[in-house]
């Protein structure tokens, strides 16, 4: 099955759309304390292991109440999502209103990047030490 350009656009904005539901939510309503029960992560619920994206929704949130230092400690793949909140519904919509497909494009281009060797074998590691630092800070 080959992801089109409107089901790749379907699934950003849904994606986007539950992230800034999330963070909503966090926002009105922060957890007293974080702990396994607050956690919505499977692995850390049923293994109290973080997984490498554990801590990503207090990264943000301290990014946008503008503690930066803290939004990295937390997770550093803060930054990225962030970043990726921002720009995708932008593109989406950019895309849709000129007809165009510049945003699947440079997914697929991205997608081809990634799958080197020579990038993937170092962004795998980045994310193991991610892990292994979420371990250690018993996040």
């Amino acid at each position: 099955m080959t992801l089109n350009r409107n089901r790749l656009y379907l699934i950003i904005l849904i994606a986007c759309a539950a992230g800034y539901v999330w963070l909503t939510m966090n926002l009105l309503y922060p957890p007293v304390h974080h702990s396994k029960e607050t956690s919505i992560c499977l692995l850390k619920h049923f293994t109290n292991i973080p997984c490498p994206s554990c801590g990503s929704t207090r990264s943000l949130l301290s990014i946008l109440n503008g503690n930066f230092s803290e939004g990295f400690y937390l997770n550093p793949l803060g930054y990225i999502l962030l970043v990726i909140m921002i720009a995708a519904p932008i593109w989406v919509i950019y895309d849709w209103l000129n007809k165009s497909q510049s945003l699947l494009s440079f997914y697929k281009k991205s997608e081809q990047f990634l799958c080197r060797k020579i990038v993937a074998i170092p962004a795998i590691l980045l994310v193991l030490m991610n892990w292994a630092w979420n371990i250690y800070k018993g996040i």
